[in-house]
């Protein structure tokens, strides 16, 4: 059947009408530039919709999400393309934590214009080779940096983006990180808008006073007469009045899922909340960065380890050692904690002795629980104490001799020395991921340390003394990732190391539990 003319007006006008709607929103025009690729889901639409009042509605857009639903593909590769298919002259520019990240988006957002921008009058300016900064013959353009980089020349005259300005946990709990990314926003960004035009700041929340928590604590939020226009979506809802119209309970949509399919969104934000600590849970995912609960792990947590292992036969011990977290002269409790790594590469914590107690006092407590447990390594934080840590042990050990209360023929275990060099919660997340991972497993009854790990916030006055020592244990006895950003120097020692020390070559695997008997070890009354 031969094309009629009427058939080519017909099929030109549909193109039309389809090349019109895509100047809707930037969803919409997501769908448009890659109808197969581009994932519509309720909250995709939602941003889109909320993207299309920025600057005619409002000129301040904070719009915070779970990480990895899609965000940052509509508001940093597909906002700037829309923007500038609608106002061709206008100047955008889009910042992210890193100069890196913030030209990946950049490059996106240029290459739609070199594959599609024709169809709405927008070519490159000839010899455009730049991500950094580019033009295109409309007079319009885009320049891409990092926080902290310089906007020096460019007026931002289209729209401002900022797209995760805090790079992880690290920056957004250090208070200088999170002053110098205000002081960027307030005088470098915020210095390169020209009058009325928006902004936007979308971003997982990290910490209650990261740029999100700033911008609202000054400007306060529309609803109550301020400036910023929120839009909250976390993974499961948790008020009648949720953006999406669900109920409470109901779960976040996904572009990797369809939207009805409900029992795999409960069930793939559930594994986030089970793999995660609950300040991640509920910082991340819940964009709720002040969780009620304590900040590593749960009771219930806690409790479904137990449920699911009860008193399984205790594997042999590859390597035994003591941690040890001193007090501040007395004032506070001195974590001391003992355990092992087992052959099927688990922690087992077997001990706490921790106590409020002087240097004297731990050192010989540490001593007699190493010899008890026929621990080869002491592993101990000389953070406040240097090598007089190290001292205090040697003394002790002698004294304990003299009194008889250690055989004089037995070998003082290896001591390593740990320099902690990040806080107190940072050391400790990554050990409570490994926790939930079931990497590690408490061997006895220790209710007083499972109670700090479940109750500790960070803004307790008291010192997690139990917490800070299962942490070095961990650390000394696992391969944890990234434990040398969090101790100055490896709290792992080699096997032959100890053994050499003690002298007993390297046949760890057939040292008995301890001197308490076999079976499950003591809990250490």
């Amino acid at each position: 059947m031969s094309t009629t003319f009427a058939d080519l007006t017909s099929t030109d006008t549909r193109a039309e009408a389809k090349r019109l709607a895509a100047l809707t929103n930037p969803a919409t025009m997501g769908r448009y530039l890659d109808p197969y690729g581009f994932q519509a889901r309720a909250h995709t639409r939602l941003i889109g919709q909320e993207l299309h009042g920025l600057g005619r509605d409002f000129d301040r857009l904070l719009l915070t999400t779970p990480p990895q639903v899609g965000k940052s593909t509509i508001v940093s590769e597909l906002l700037p393309f829309w923007w500038l298919a609608r106002h061709p002259s206008s100047h955008s520019a889009i910042v992210s934590y890193a100069a890196s990240l913030a030209l990946k988006k950049s490059r996106a957002a240029r290459r739609h214009v070199i594959e599609r921008g024709a169809q709405y009058g927008l070519y490159l300016q000839r010899g455009e080779t730049s991500v950094h900064d580019w033009a295109v013959t409309s007079g319009g353009g885009l320049r891409a940096t990092g926080v902290g980089g310089s906007l020096t020349g460019f007026p931002i005259t289209g729209v401002g983006i900022v797209d995760d300005p805090h790079k992880d946990r690290r920056d957004a709990d250090s208070l200088r990180m999170r002053n110098r990314v205000w002081e960027w926003w307030s005088s470098v960004f915020l210095s390169r808008m020209r009058p009325g035009v928006p902004a936007i700041l979308v971003m997982t929340r990290w910490h209650e006073d990261d740029l999100a928590g700033r911008v609202l604590r000054h400007e306060g939020t529309t609803d109550k007469g301020g400036r910023w226009r929120v839009v909250h979506l976390p993974a499961i809802a948790t008020h009648a009045d949720d953006p999406l119209g669900r109920e409470i309970g109901a779960p976040l949509t996904h572009p990797a899922l369809e939207d009805h399919e409900l029992a795999a969104l409960l069930a793939h934000w559930e594994d986030k909340r089970r793999t995660s600590t609950p300040r991640d849970w509920g910082a991340l995912y819940q964009g709720d960065p002040q969780p009620a609960e304590g900040a590593l792990i749960t009771r219930d947590q806690l409790a479904d380890q137990r449920r699911l292992h009860g008193h399984p036969a205790v594997p042999p011990p590859e390597r035994k050692a003591v941690a040890v977290d001193p007090s501040g002269g007395g004032r506070d409790v001195a974590g001391i904690i003992a355990g092992y790594r087992g052959t099927d590469q688990r922690l087992y914590i077997t001990h706490d002795r921790s106590r409020a107690c002087s240097s004297a006092q731990w050192s010989r407590r540490a001593c007699l629980l190493a010899y008890e447990t026929e621990a080869t390594v002491i592993i101990v934080e000389k953070n406040f104490g240097g090598d007089m840590v190290n001292l205090a042990i040697s003394t002790a050990w002698d004294a304990l001799k003299k009194e008889g209360a250690i055989p004089a023929d037995a070998v003082k275990p290896y001591v390593q020395l740990v320099h902690a060099r990040t806080g107190k919660l940072l050391r400790a997340e990554p050990i409570a991921q490994q926790w939930l991972e079931d990497r590690i497993r408490t061997a006895a009854y220790l209710p007083e340390m499972e109670e700090e790990w479940a109750t500790w916030q960070p803004d307790h006055t008291d010192s997690p003394g139990r917490i800070d020592a299962s942490t070095y244990l961990a650390y000394g006895l696992l391969k944890v990732p990234g434990a040398s950003q969090h101790l100055g120097n490896a709290a792992a020692v080699s096997l032959s190391q100890a053994a050499q020390h003690a002298g007993q070559g390297s046949g760890f695997g057939s040292i008995p539990l301890g001197r308490g008997g076999p079976g499950l070890p003591g809990s250490g009354r």
